[in-house]
């Protein structure tokens, strides 16, 4: 009596029906959670450096003034004069009470300017104020 092997009429497939699902949870998820960049640079600056440099950490409540290296002044995508900071902040702190500003001014830039913003600042009670820098390298 000779034993023969049974051979087993199983498909070794992996199931693919569920595949659609997780790829359109994947892409929701994906398009919930990233953010895409607000503003459209329209002034140039170069940020100075510092040694201590502390993360934001809940950036939908900041709002960023870039200062370029011609003394013109950025909030979101419009070039704005200093007279119009205060009305544009004071709008702002009203609609997020919990409001950082965070300033990203040109290294070269003269602190008069830098000084005028920051009084715009105090009159919009707007008074948490980021200064934006680089780390600086570090020396071997």
């Amino acid at each position: 009596m000779k034993f023969e092997k049974k051979q087993a009429n199983t498909k070794q497939e992996i199931p693919t029906a569920s595949m659609p699902d997780i790829i359109f949870m994947l892409l929701f998820f994906f398009m919930v959670t990233t953010t895409l960049r607000d503003t459209t640079l329209l002034v140039k600056f170069v940020l100075p450096k510092a040694e201590a440099i502390e993360k934001i950490d809940k950036k939908r409540f900041v709002s960023y003034i870039f200062v370029g290296n011609d003394e013109r002044i950025q909030i979101d995508d419009a070039i704005v004069d200093l007279q119009k900071i205060e009305k544009i902040m004071a709008q702002r702190r009203i609609d997020i009470p919990q409001l950082i500003v965070s300033l990203r001014v040109d290294r070269d830039q003269k602190m008069g300017i830098i000084t005028d913003i920051q009084q715009k600042l105090r009159n919009a009670d707007a008074l948490r104020v980021n200064y934006s820098a680089k780390p600086k390298e570090k020396q071997l």
